[in-house]
């Protein structure tokens, strides 16, 4: 018995980026199943309506996701589609979450209208990001440079940086690529380790959807999917969110996995450094032992310190 379904509601923010993830999804639904009902609800989120504070001050990542999932538990929706890097990494128990198609490039991209790379800026420029993991990184590198918040859709973050209020701005080069800007990227950042599933595209629905389940693990990119299981196992361990600096890259290379990842101060002051390697069918498990690992070797005492200075 065919258990597809009749047609699926797609809960989407509305922004640029957003759509167009979400149309990728529809694209490829009607493409293998033609006669599917492919609806999308557009809805603006908290996180997308705060604009004036920092991501980490208002709720964390969670903000981009919540609405969406009240909208697939009020039967509005029936799955909702994420940038897998903005989903809590504890998702709630009425739901499942899995990988959709390949991973674009994970790494984060430099982009300035006068300056060719983060080497080039000079002493006192202004470099915008809202991202407090590439804020650490790049502060520990390049001590010179000025760092501010800079929050927004990549449409209005790029006319920011237009309008010549930075120097230059970080940005995920997934976004780019897919919003079809990949002409303003200047330079990859070999430098910094991406967030936790940066570049991953999620689908998300009610656990209790089988023919959802069925119907997604179609689209499922082996090595895409074994690469999120180890990032996110180790974020789960190490209280990855907005409000940690913390980053992981896991690459595939046919069975084998190889994970590499940093916690450290917002300042830059200190970051710890962890990889290993070892078999996908081991991804989860690879995960949280390098999150243990992340945390005896200084991590425990960066996150007890962050702690002290929130309360």
């Amino acid at each position: 018995m065919d258990s597809t379904p009749s047609g699926v509601r797609i809960a989407t923010r509305e922004s640029r980026l957003a759509m167009t993830q979400t149309e990728m999804v529809s694209a490829a639904l009607r493409e293998r199943h033609p006669g599917l009902r492919v609806e999308v609800v557009g809805m603006t989120t908290k996180g997308d309506r705060v604009l004036d504070r920092p991501l980490a001050q208002v709720g964390g990542k969670g903000l981009f996701v919540k609405e969406l999932e009240q909208a697939m538990l009020d039967g509005r929706a029936d799955i909702a589609v994420h940038s897998m890097k903005d989903v809590p990494m504890e998702v709630p128990r009425e739901f499942s979450i899995v990988t959709f198609g390949e991973r674009e490039q994970p790494a984060d991209a430099f982009v300035s209208n006068r300056y060719a790379s983060m080497a080039a800026l000079p002493a006192g420029a202004i470099v915008g990001t809202s991202s407090l993991r590439r804020e650490c990184q790049l502060r520990s590198r390049y001590p010179r440079l000025e760092f501010r918040a800079l929050r927004g859709n990549v449409n209005t973050r790029l006319a920011k940086l237009d309008a010549g209020d930075y120097d230059a701005i970080i940005l995920a080069v997934a976004g780019l690529k897919r919003l079809g800007f990949e002409s303003r990227i200047r330079d990859t950042l070999g430098e910094t380790i991406p967030a936790i599933a940066q570049g991953i595209l999620a689908v998300e629905f009610r656990r209790e959807r089988d023919d959802l389940a069925k119907l997604f693990a179609a689209f499922e990119h082996a090595p895409t999917a074994c690469a999120a299981r180890a990032e996110r196992a180790l974020g789960l361990v190490v209280e990855g969110s907005c409000e940690v600096p913390v980053g992981a890259l896991a690459t595939v290379h046919g069975d084998e996995l190889r994970i590499d990842a940093f916690i450290g101060m917002p300042d830059g002051t200190r970051i710890v450094r962890q990889g290993a390697s070892g078999r996908c069918a081991d991804a989860q498990s690879l995960g949280e032992r390098l999150g243990e690992r992340l945390l005896e070797a200084g991590g425990r005492e960066i996150l007890r310190q962050l702690s002290k200075v929130a309360s």
